[in-house]
């Protein structure tokens, strides 16, 4: 994860555990998941069963491979995080797949012969695992170990592995260690080495049930209002449902669930993409049958309240980061608003459903980047030679520092038009009778994730 990612993960799936906790329940269901980056932080690190829901087959695939490769390394890591670092040494491992390696140091004069751990067929394993070393430490007795340090005190007899030994294997992934087949040894240690093989597969048993609870499970759905939870999880039970950033008209109809089912006890939800919610009034029809994402609460719709998409586009605007010195992009924004102008004077569209883009970091100019926005509209840029694109450009530059000014004032409305929406969000809650709390939280740092307000509820 990057650090604007990391940071929105650690701190959201922590506030989530806390609110799990609270409410006696273990079961999360994550909409519009994405990668999995919240979900599968949760499953682990907290130990919840998680269920993604994302509309992506793209993003369930990534999220699919990503948490495969995940588990395969996780416990390894947190161990490593734990341990002491004089008494342990974790090798830095390589990005290919790498042969597995155990070897452990004696602390007597006897010692394992030819580190009985390791492969003697030169195999590798399928997936990623961190070669190790343990050394030498000095464990004391207590009446309850909570955690295995990464230790093998070698404390043989007659060549047997000590408890110590296999134990170690509790901190590796349960399919990271092949077992020994009689080939591997001499006949006289043939009984020996079946012992080892049974405590090694009861140990790898006791660690694939104890991380049954660490589940999740990345799914293809795309959740509406009228979304049935119990068609797509089959073992639904008391939950909290979360999103991070979930886009558009998905926030508001993760709210319009969480008061729908019983089953969902609570709610943290970040919104963001303000610019894509479908708004009630905005053409001045009102239509009572559809769900729109805004207004939510009745209040709004008893007034008609209409933002507008430019309005719901100003909301996005980062007022924090400008705030520290971060600038606006004022010549792609000018390149934008001549390019509108083209557009509007010489093909007569005024309203598309398709979308330029991120064609400015791709072009060379301004006539480049007409050239690529046309062809991405399918319009016919053919009937345009450049003298006459460079005319716009020459006709309106000397307006760019207007433009600017006006973006900035755009800046300093944002939050303003933000918190109406949040607000119509949370007004929503406010009028549902099942509802013990509801919140607007400010749950990030918003110079590095500007959507950082969190509605946040709980059912009586």
């Amino acid at each position: 994860m990057n650090n604007k990612k990391s940071h929105e993960v650690q701190v959201m799936s922590e506030l989530v555990d806390k609110i799990a906790n609270y409410c006696g329940i273990k079961q999360v269901i994550d909409i519009g998941s994405g990668k999995g980056y919240l979900s599968s932080f949760l499953s682990m690190q907290y130990n919840l069963k998680v269920y993604g829901i994302d509309s992506s087959n793209i993003n369930t695939n990534g999220a699919h491979e990503r948490n495969r490769k995940l588990k395969k390394h996780w416990r390894a890591y947190q161990s490593r995080a734990r341990a002491n670092p004089k008494s342990q040494r974790l090798e830095k491992a390589n990005d290919s797949p790498v042969q597995n390696e155990i070897k452990f140091k004696a602390v007597n004069e006897r010692t394992l012969n030819n580190s009985c751990l390791q492969s003697q067929d030169q195999r590798t394993t399928q997936d990623l695992v961190p070669s190790c070393v343990f050394t030498e430490v000095t464990t004391s007795e207590t009446s309850k170990q909570t955690e295995i340090d990464l230790v093998a005190q070698a404390q043989c007899n007659e060549s047997e592995l000590s408890e110590e030994a296999l134990a170690i294997l509790n901190v590796l992934p349960a399919d990271a260690v092949e077992i020994f087949s009689s080939s591997q040894c001499n006949s006289e240690e043939l009984c020996e080495e079946e012992k080892a093989q049974r405590k090694m597969a009861s140990i790898k048993a006791k660690a694939s049930k104890s991380s049954e609870s660490n589940l999740y499970f990345p799914l293809t759905s795309y959740i509406t209002a009228e979304t049935e939870l119990g068609d797509i999880i089959t073992d639904l039970e008391d939950c909290i449902m979360v999103g991070l950033h979930t886009c558009g008209d998905l926030a508001a109809n993760t709210l319009r669930i969480f008061t729908a089912k019983p089953e969902i006890k609570a709610v943290c939800s970040v919104g963001c993409c303000y610019h894509l919610l479908s708004e009630q009034y905005e053409n001045q029809e009102d239509c009572t049958e559809e769900v729109w994402g805004f207004p939510m609460c009745q209040y709004l719709k008893d007034k008609g309240w209409c933002c507008g998409r430019n309005a719901r586009m100003s909301a996005c605007l980062a007022l924090e980061r400008i705030a520290v010195g971060q600038m606006l992009p004022t010549d792609s924004l000018f390149y934008r608003a001549v390019l509108q102008v083209i557009i509007e004077e010489n093909y007569g569209v005024t309203k598309s459903e398709r979308h330029v883009g991120k064609i400015f970091s791709k072009s060379s100019s301004f006539l480049d980047y007409v050239r690529k926005s046309l062809k991405k509209l399918e319009l016919d840029d053919s009937k345009l030679p450049d003298s006459c694109i460079m005319d716009y450009y020459e006709k309106y530059k000397h307006r760019m520092n207007e433009l600017e000014a006006f973006n900035m004032l755009k800046v300093v409305l944002a939050p303003c038009i933000e918190v109406l929406i949040l607000l119509d969000r949370l007004c929503y809650l406010k009028e549902q009778d099942n509802i013990a709390w509801s919140g607007l939280v400010k749950l990030f740092d918003p110079v590095k994730s500007p959507r950082c307000y969190a509605v946040i509820a709980l059912k009586k």
